[in-house]
Order: C-alpha cells, then sequence, then structure tokens
C-alpha cells in the first residue's frame, strides 16, 4: 500500500473521521431510501433506474457504515474477548444477508453515529486535561551572566533564575525573587480573582502572570511541577474505573456470548417449533429476521456506557471546581459519606498567626508607638513578628529608624529610638518595665486573651505599653463548614487536633462543632479514627479532612482522604484521595453534592438502559417491532445516557468559585 493510501486508511479509521463518516452514511441511507420508494409509474423505466441507484446507495451506506464497527469488532475478536462492536457487526451482517440492507444501514448509522457523539462527549469531558496541558509557553527567559536568554523551559533546572513579563505564562514552580504582580491560577485552583504576590511568594507552572515583571527562582523542573503533577494524576484518574463499572467490563464478554446463543436458540424455535407449538407457520427468513432483531436490541451499548461517561463529566466538572478526585473509586467513596473527621490547625484555620486586636494603656499616644513596633518586628523573623508586621502594613504604618537593635533569646527584643529603650516580647519580659500602676491592666488583659486560646505580644515605651492580641485565624468558608456539611447529608462531625483544649474549645465553639478531642499526637489521632470508623461502619463512610502536611496517616485511615494541601504541596498530591487545590473549605461540602449527584446520575443511566434493553428485547421476541424501530430504540437509548451524563457539567459549582 503506497503511504498516501495508508494516510487515507489512517484518517478513515481515527476517532476524528467517525463523525464525518456517520453523517455520509446517514445521508447516502436517506437519499437511497427515498429512491427506492419513487415508484411513480409516469416516470417508466427511469422509476426502476432510480430504484436501483438507490439499493446501490443503500448498500454503499452499509459499508460506510461497516467501517468502524469491522475494526472494532475484528480488534475485540483478536483479543479474544468479543463485545458488543461484534453483536452489531453481526446483526447488521446477518439483516442485509436476509434481504434488509436497509435495516442493516440504519443499525451501522446509528452505532457509528452513537459512538461519533460518545467520542466527542468522553473528549469534552477530559477538555480539563487539554486545557492544562496547552498553559505551558514554548520558552523561559533565565538570567545568564546578567543577560536574560530564552531557553526551552524543559531545560530549567531547580536554581535557575527567570523572568516572567506582565501577560505571561510561568514556566514552572519557583519562588518570586523580585517583582510585584497579580497571578491568575484560575485554571489550576478555580480561584475566581487573582492572586496578589511578592518577594518570597510560591508561584507555580501554568499560571499567568497578569501585571508586572517578576523574577523567579525555579523551585523545580518543569517535568516535576505542580502542573504535571496534576495532569499525571488527572490521567490516571480518567483511566480508572468504578467497581459498578468494572463488574460491567467482566461481564461484557459472557454477556455478548450468551446473547449470540439466545438469538441462535431463537432462530432454532421460531423455524422448527413455533408452528407445532402454536399452529402459525414461520419461514426461516422470518425467523431469522426476529432473532437478528432480538440480537441487535440486546446489545447492551446504553449499559456499557452508563457510568464511564458519568464519571468523566463529573471528574471534569470537579477539576472545574478546584477540587482533584483521584478517580471513579474515590468519587464512590465519597458519594457515601456520612461521617466527617476534620482537622484543627491547616484545615479549619490557616495554621498561620494573625493580630486580631490589640488594647494601648491609658494615655498612650498609639499613632507615635505602631512605626517603632514596626521597626522592631520588621527586623525579626518569628511568626508573632511577622504577623505584627503585616497587620501594621495593612494600616498604613510607615517604620520609625531604630538607633539600636538587639535579640533577647526567648524573651524578646530590645531597641532604641531617639535615645530610648523600648521593649516587645512576653508579657513577663516586658511587664516590669511599663509604668506600676498600669501593669495590673496589662496582665490582665494578656490573661484575658489566653483564656479565650489566644496569644499575646507586649510593646512598652516610654512606661505606656500596647498589647496585640494574635490567633490562628479560621480559613474562608470555616463559618458555614459545619451547616454546609449537614446540608450535604453528613450526619456528625468531629475535630480531632494536637492543639490545646482551650483553643480547640473556643474554634470548636465558634463554628458549631459539638464533639472535639485535643492534644493529640499523630498516633492518637489515628487511634481515633480507628474508633469512629468501626462505629459508623454499618451506616455510611467515615471521611477525613486534614491539611495533607502531617494528617497523612490519618487520611490513610479513612475511607476517604480529603486534603487542604494546595498546589504545590507534595504530600496532599501523594496521600489524599481528594485534594481541595486552593484551600477553601467551601469546596468540602460540595464535593460531597457533588459526587452525589454523580452517582444519581450513573443509577438514572443504569436503569434507564436496563429497562430499553428489556423492553425492546421482549418486544422483539414476540414480534411487536420491526428490526427498524428496534435499532432506533436501541442507539437512542445510548445516545440519551450520554446526554444525561453531560447534565453534569452544568452542575452548580461552589460558593468559592461559582
Amino acid at each position: 500500500m503506497t503511504s498516501p493510501a495508508r494516510t487515507l486508511a489512517a484518517k478513515l479509521f481515527s476517532d476524528e473521521w467517525q463523525l464525518p463518516i456517520a453523517l455520509a452514511t446517514g445521508v447516502s441511507l436517506l437519499v437511497g431510501f427515498s429512491l427506492q420508494q419513487l415508484v411513480d409509474d409516469s416516470l417508466g423505466r427511469w422509476a426502476q433506474g432510480f430504484h436501483d441507484v438507490g439499493h446501490a446507495l443503500v448498500w454503499l451506506s452499509l459499508l460506510l457504515g461497516a467501517i468502524h464497527g469491522v475494526k472494532a469488532a475484528i480488534e475485540s475478536i483478536a483479543e479474544l474477548e468479543p463485545n458488543i462492536d461484534v453483536l452489531m457487526v453481526v446483526g447488521a451482517g446477518l439483516a442485509a444477508l436476509i434481504g434488509h440492507p436497509g435495516e442493516g444501514a440504519l443499525l451501522l448509522f446509528m452505532f457509528t453515529l452513537a459512538g461519533a457523539l460518545e467520542h466527542r462527549a468522553l473528549a469534552k469531558a477530559k477538555d480539563a486535561v487539554e486545557r492544562l496541558s496547552k498553559l505551558m509557553p514554548n520558552e523561559a527567559l533565565k538570567r545568564v551572566n546578567g543577560t536574560w536568554i530564552p531557553i526551552a523551559p524543559e531545560e530549567l533546572i531547580a536554581g535557575d533564575v527567570i523572568l516572567v513579563r506582565p501577560g505571561e505564562t510561568i514556566p514552572t514552580d519557583g519562588v518570586i525573587t523580585n517583582g510585584v504582580s497579580t497571578v491568575d491560577q484560575s485554571t489550576l485552583t478555580g480561584e475566581s480573582l487573582p492572586r496578589p504576590v511578592d518577594p518570597g511568594d510560591q508561584v507555580y507552572a501554568g499560571t499567568l502572570n497578569e501585571n508586572g515583571a517578576l523574577e523567579i527562582e525555579v523551585a523545580r523542573p518543569m517535568r516535576e511541577s505542580s502542573l504535571q503533577r496534576i495532569l499525571d494524576l488527572v490521567i490516571e484518574a480518567q483511566g480508572q474505573r468504578q467497581p459498578i463499572q468494572r463488574v460491567i467490563d467482566h461481564f461484557s464478554t459472557p454477556y455478548t456470548l450468551s446473547v449470540f446463543a439466545f438469538a441462535i436458540l431463537t432462530l432454532i424455535y421460531f423455524t422448527f417449533f413455533h408452528e407445532r407449538f402454536t399452529g402459525h407457520e414461520m419461514t426461516f427468513t422470518d425467523a431469522a429476521y426476529r432473532a437478528i432483531t432480538l440480537l441487535i436490541v440486546a446489545s447492551p451499548c446504553a449499559l456499557v456506557i452508563a457510568t464511564p461517561t458519568a464519571t468523566l463529566c463529573g471528574l471534569n466538572r470537579a477539576a472545574r471546581g478546584g477540587l482533584l478526585v483521584k478517580g471513579g473509586d474515590a468519587l464512590e467513596r465519597l458519594a457515601g459519606v456520612k461521617h466527617v473527621v476534620v482537622d484543627k490547625t491547616g484545615t479549619l484555620t490557616t495554621g498561620q498567626i494573625a493580630v486580631t486586636g490589640f488594647e494601648t494603656s491609658d494615655g498612650a499616644d498609639i499613632e507615635a508607638m505602631l512605626p517603632i513596633v514596626l521597626a522592631i518586628e520588621e527586623r525579626s523573623t518569628h511568626p508573632i513578628a511577622t504577623a505584627i508586621s503585616k497587620f501594621l502594613h495593612t494600616r498604613g504604618v510607615k517604620p520609625a529608624a531604630l538607633d539600636d537593635f538587639e535579640m533577647v533569646s526567648g524573651k524578646g527584643i530590645r531597641a532604641k529610638w531617639k535615645g530610648e529603650e523600648a521593649h516587645i516580647g512576653t508579657v513577663e519580659y516586658v511587664a516590669p518595665r511599663v509604668n506600676e500602676n498600669m501593669r495590673g491592666r496589662i496582665e490582665g488583659e494578656v490573661q484575658r486573651v489566653r483564656e479565650q486560646g489566644g496569644i499575646t505580644a507586649v510593646f512598652a515605651y516610654g512606661g505606656e505599653a500596647v498589647v496585640f492580641a494574635l490567633a490562628d485565624t479560621p480559613r474562608p468558608g470555616a463559618e458555614h463548614f459545619v451547616d454546609d456539611l449537614h446540608a450535604s447529608g453528613v450526619e456528625s462531625i468531629v475535630m480531632l487536633t494536637g492543639d490545646s483544649r482551650l483553643v480547640a474549645e473556643k474554634v470548636a465553639k465558634e463554628l458549631g462543632i459539638t464533639e472535639f478531642h485535643a492534644e493529640l499526637l499523630p498516633e492518637q489521632k489515628v487511634e481515633w479514627i480507628r474508633k469512629l470508623r468501626e462505629s459508623s461502619a454499618r451506616h455510611g463512610r467515615l471521611a477525613v479532612i486534614g491539611d495533607g502536611v502531617n494528617d497523612a496517616p490519618a487520611l490513610a485511615t479513612a475511607d476517604i482522604g480529603l486534603a487542604m494541601g494546595g498546589i504545590g504541596a507534595d504530600a496532599a498530591l501523594e496521600t489524599a484521595d481528594v485534594v481541595i487545590l486552593h484551600d477553601d473549605l467551601r469546596v468540602a461540602p460540595w464535593s460531597i453534592r457533588l459526587a452525589r449527584r454523580i452517582r444519581f446520575v450513573m443509577y438514572q443511566n443504569l436503569i434507564f438502559a436496563l429497562l430499553v434493553i428489556t423492553t425492546l428485547a421482549v418486544f422483539a421476541l414476540i414480534g411487536w417491532i420491526p428490526m427498524g424501530v428496534g435499532v432506533i430504540g436501541h442507539e437512542g437509548s445510548t445516545l440519551i445516557v450520554v446526554a444525561n451524563s453531560l447534565r453534569i457539567l452544568a452542575y452548580a459549582g461552589p460558593p468559592a468559585v461559582r
């Protein structure tokens, strides 16, 4: 075969050409059937000519329709696993042999059209992966001896410094070393708003730099980037089967052979025994017609496609909502969740302390004191100092110019401004430096904050003082988390944390969680999860929601683990069944609702497919439907199942990304 001929053959048998061939099959069949009906006597010999052309077009339609069907049938026979492709091709061929090429052509047309539309539907369901894979730029600007040199992104290694200009896509994961901008991460995380970034912030491959030039130190090669890992996981998930789909696949070949056997028995009965039992004679052609009709309508096309279309559409919808679900099995377990165990630090809260307020001593000039505080805290790397600096920056405070600065290990910091000492740190360190008549009020304020589960930092200057109250702040969506879970069908919610009982009680009360256990080591968390899992085993599955960094054992112990790990957390991507990519708690209850919707659509598909197959098979057996009606009913049910699955793509998203 010549090279052009091979190219043409490859195109004809490709999935992309399946729809054009199906349409050509349908047009040829329609025109051929119309010409066959043209028997007007006034046309004389022309009528017979039109009839012959129509007959030839019907056979052409049959041959066109057989292109994809025969190929698939041969492949399944070669693997010794005959399936519905074999049933369809054999049915169409037998129909043509007994003088019904039109019905055979109609079957292959509907079968090819359904296959083409199914391919388009699955391609649409995989569209998220296609979009992700096309995000990567073709070029990166790397700094070499002070000059920006264009290179292929695949050549970047950890430690390289690259320049990403406004409007360009970031080629790999890294940390900003210079520049301020906003980054659009919607393609990876579903976040509706761009994220402000400045030096020290992490950025990820495939995200869009919007309005400022950024110098970025590469953290890992492109092939190891968060985007590539997510791509690999999504592709792996799409290849996994739902448990019920694995059952269907297992029985596909036995079912196909059973249909063949039943069709042969039907032919034998109507040919040799029907007249004896009913007194009505049936010709071999009529008996074969009925057996072939049964062969066609009993083929499980809609049944086989019922779960994979729903699963793939569901995985796509989840990805667009900022949710990475690792396959159909995880979806099935997520849909059955009735009990939730949730971690506190890093899950219900951000895991990062922030200033919640401050109190001053009577008569203190706060506007004069805050610039000194900022100047001191900017020089420290302590998390409390970082939180206070961030808080003061948001208030528009400008740092003062210090005369001296000294760290006091384990206690705080001593500094000097305008010749007078300033101190910030623990109340035990700072209180002796406050006017004695104010000391009691300062210590009382510190005690009040501690009783509420917070922490403090005390600043003193010129005999006056400021008490900063800090706490681990709740994540977005935490205030409605419990209500949203209950609305999603979750019956019980338990919080487990290694933090103090005082802090745990405060968070649980704020969020409406009635059961919590505090001061737990990781192994104690696992023990609690096992107990809760055993108690809930008879009714619903147990999910654990953790931060994906230090909750790996807990996530692995649960029926299903959901990680708030973010797109850059290796532990989250590796240990959890479900990863919430942009760390918004509102997505967790939505994920359960989505999984249940997918399961509902799947059951709809399966019940509908079984009802159609059963009804058509009974009607075909007793001769109530002609072959053409059976073909339309059979293949039409497949199209309805695909259309029903596609409705999942329109499922409303979580509040954070709707």
